[in-house]
């Protein structure tokens, strides 16, 4: 059990013959649908896995295993163990490593890994989640059945021992990478485990309602008719009380909302852009915070962002929700290439980051990121600011955005920014319901009763005469 396996090897049984010895067993208890026996559900969550360590973001390594025998409730359920087994990988990972003597078959590695999630985690029956996860194993491997089974029995022997020992390092303890545990634990003292904590849940769906096309009222009562339960948060932001399909949710294709998470509805009534005005939004894609911008003033604005693909996103956003603006594809950093040299009265600067205050939504971001990406991100960072600020008129603001908690990217960006700059200064801003808010940062969860968001940063900027 030595060779190496790729995303997509050809194994000793194909996914057809897969299916149908699933459907011939007395494991049939496992099929989720006539066309995707759970142990193919497994194998293909392992493989994703596998693309999300070689470096593919979640998204991406899903949409590239072959599902071709997958129906909607199959593919739905690929995506929740591939994400809930990144979400506890550091404990998952751990566990494995303790029942095995030599390293497996990464595929084999990675099926352990996501039926340990599912014995941990899941509903679904310990017995089913066993007999088909051997099955998976047994497709790429018949002679490694008898390891992967004794592996996964002995886990259910002593689950809580096992678990209690993967946690005696940071990475099976908090289930981020040990680099980034110390980098939280050094950047926020107080509030190091209450990050973290929030990094490992799920965050809600969250609606921003747009004041051009409805009001909360009416969308409320759309969503009652249906028996769909919100939270009301404010007359802007409601909450689903069970996740959905968003595209079939009331409203949706005549643009009454957007999806966009608590903490991201901050930037636009924190850039505070007015009527008239001429507003950037630098890096925009996929447009949820620029849609935001245009719902509240009727400014000119400009969304660039250095993908054109991505731009594509940000048309049809816009196109849904009845908005209009100017959408370049261009790298914000060369002003040459795209400023026609006519100052902006307001900038939205929603940098590259490494993400590290979303990672409740996008888990596989702990595991893509190295600490090394921090320095490169910095550097980005600055050029950014240097570069975005010669085109902001006198008296104009920039607001500096991230979605991470890491210093670097934030608080020691800024203040690095203003020693840079004496034409800069930082306008004080009350950010909602986190003890971290005084210094623009706004940590994952927050008050969960009124303030459930992810990690975010902000600062506001303003040129002055120097």
């Amino acid at each position: 059990m030595t060779s190496n396996v790729a995303l997509n090897p050809s194994d000793t049984a194909s996914p057809n013959q897969l299916s149908k010895r699933a459907k011939k067993s007395p494991l049939s208890t496992g099929v989720l649908t006539d066309s995707a026996p759970l142990a193919l559900v497994q194998r293909r969550a392992a493989e994703a896995l596998l693309a999300v360590l070689a470096g593919n973001n979640a998204d991406t390594a899903i949409a590239r295993v072959d599902t071709s025998q997958f129906d909607g409730a199959s593919r739905s359920a690929l995506a929740d163990l591939v994400l809930g087994t990144l979400r506890f990988f550091g404990e998952t990972r751990g566990i494995v490593r303790q029942f095995v003597r030599a390293k497996p078959e990464p595929l084999i590695e990675a099926i352990l890994w996501v039926a340990v999630y599912q014995l941990a985690h899941s509903k679904t029956a310990s017995h089913v989640v066993v007999s088909q996860a051997v099955a998976a194993v047994e497709a790429v491997n018949r002679g490694a059945k008898g390891f992967a089974n004794a592996v996964l029995r002995n886990y259910q022997r002593a689950p809580e021992a096992a678990l209690a020992k993967a946690r005696d390092t940071d990475e099976g303890e908090w289930n981020h990478p040990a680099w980034w545990v110390k980098r939280v634990r050094a950047d926020h003292p107080e509030w190091w485990e209450l990050i973290l904590r929030g990094g490992n849940a799920q965050g809600p769906l969250t609606l921003r309602i747009n004041p051009r096309k409805t009001t909360q009222e009416k969308l409320v009562a759309a969503f009652e008719r249906k028996e769909i339960e919100l939270d009301v948060l404010s007359d802007a932001t409601v909450v689903m009380k069970r996740a959905r399909s968003v595209q079939r949710l009331p409203g949706f294709a005549e643009g009454w909302f957007s999806v966009q998470d608590a903490g991201a509805q901050l930037a636009a009534p924190l850039l505070g852009a007015k009527t008239g005005m001429r507003v950037l939004d630098a890096c925009a894609a996929p447009g949820g915070k620029a849609a935001h911008i245009l719902e509240l003033s009727d400014c000119s604005l400009v969304a660039l962002d250095i993908d054109a693909l991505r731009n594509q996103r940000v048309s049809e956003n816009f196109s849904r929700l009845g908005l209009t603006a100017e959408i370049r594809a261009a790298d914000a950093s060369q002003i040459k290439e795209w400023w026609d040299g006519k100052p902006f009265d307001r900038i939205l600067l929603d940098a590259p980051c490494t993400g590290s205050g979303v990672v409740r939504r996008h888990p596989d971001g702990k595991w893509l990121k190295r600490e090394t990406d921090m320095a490169q991100l910095a550097n980005l960072q600055a050029l950014l600011i240097d570069r975005l600020w010669q085109t902001l008129a006198v008296g104009g603001r920039m607001l500096y955005c991230t979605c991470s908690v890491f210093k670097q990217e934030n608080a020691a960006q800024i203040d690095a920014a203003l020693l840079r700059h004496a034409n800069m200064r930082r306008i004080r801003i009350n950010l909602p319901g986190d003890p971290a808010s005084s210094g623009g940062q706004l940590l994952p969860g927050g008050n969960k009763k009124t303030h459930n968001h992810d990690g975010y940063f902000y600062a506001l900027l303003e040129k002055i005469v120097s």
